[in-house]
């Protein structure tokens, strides 16, 4: 028989709020988020903030809303990609409160659930965005190849990769997605509306990891600080593939318009907006800063900078 853990009483008041924030918040896709209604393809998608699209002034006002609405499908099916292996991974840590913490346990069933309610979200969005777009676009990452990746790695890095995300999810949305009043209606929505939920997932996500953090040994930590390296290289992969596609995708509908020299750099926006967007903003926001600094020695630190060179120059 599993062993009961001890609870720690102000965890479990944190979980307790947790789910009783998820109840009083919860939404439903149709009825909440898209009510019956279509994407604006005359409004643009990602905020500038996001897309990085001032690296791109060459581009006429047409080609510019065709970039954000190329990344903000791509930003879509990039959720829905990792939401594969979040909500595995939460049901696996739940084990740990199967027989002690039932507001942990209750919190992070809900935290599954509302993930699955997620994925199908984005599945919806990338149907209703294959409406108005031409056709061509790939989202080329498999999602069950890369959570069966992720998932192959210990809790300790899968935990860590997960709250970097959590987190910049919500920094997008707080600095750069509410403020702007232009974006897509509809899109802009879906985001609010994930955000909102998101916003206790990154609260569970800390209290996971830091559980976890503290269970650990420090050869145990070694090596997870070397898979959770691996899985932010594993991640930039990805995030040079879709660029590539994407690029190539948006290139075929201008072309005609733009130099090669333009080409190129339009090839070096999407990819330096992939890697703000799902690495780099995660990494220097100041809330998941803390947190890997608390976890890791100076000598660590050191060895996850130097793997993060390349990304952030």
């Amino acid at each position: 028989m599993q062993a009961q853990i001890q609870s720690d009483p102000v965890a479990t008041r944190t979980y307790a709020k947790c789910v009783e924030v998820s109840k009083r918040i919860r939404w439903e896709i149709e009825r909440d988020v898209i009510r019956g209604r279509t994407f604006d393809f005359d409004q643009k998608f990602m905020p500038d903030g996001l897309s990085q699209l001032n690296r791109l002034p060459f581009l006429a006002s047409a080609d510019r809303r065709f970039f954000s609405q190329v990344q903000g499908r791509t930003y879509a099916n990039m959720f829905g990609l990792v939401e594969r292996f979040i909500g595995p991974k939460m049901l696996e840590v739940s084990r740990d409160h199967w027989l002690g913490d039932q507001d942990a346990f209750e919190a992070l069933v809900r935290f599954t659930d509302e993930e699955l309610k997620h994925q199908e979200l984005f599945r919806r969005i990338d149907r209703m965005c294959a409406v108005g777009m031409p056709d061509g676009y790939k989202f080329l990452p498999d999602a069950n190849a890369v959570a069966s990746v992720v998932l192959g790695k210990s809790t300790w890095s899968v935990l860590a990769l997960i709250c970097h995300i959590e987190i910049f999810v919500l920094a997008h949305y707080r600095q750069a997605i509410e403020p702007d009043a232009d974006l897509s209606t509809v899109w802009k929505d879906v985001f609010t509306f994930h955000a909102k939920e998101e916003s206790q997932h990154a609260i569970i996500d800390e209290l996971e990891w830091t559980r976890e953090d503290a269970k650990i040994s420090q050869e145990a930590r070694e090596q997870a600080v070397g898979d959770l390296i691996d899985l932010v290289g594993a991640v930039d992969g990805l995030l040079q593939m879709q660029a590539g596609a994407d690029t190539e995708y948006f290139v075929s509908r201008c072309a005609e318009r733009l130099s090669a020299d333009a080409q190129a750099e339009v090839a070096k926006a999407f990819l330096s907006a992939y890697r703000w967007q799902y690495i780099v903003s995660g990494v220097q926001d100041p809330r998941f800063a803390g947190l890997l600094q608390k976890s890791v020695s100076d000598a660590q630190m050191a060895r996850i900078g130097q793997a993060l060179a390349p990304i952030l120059n």
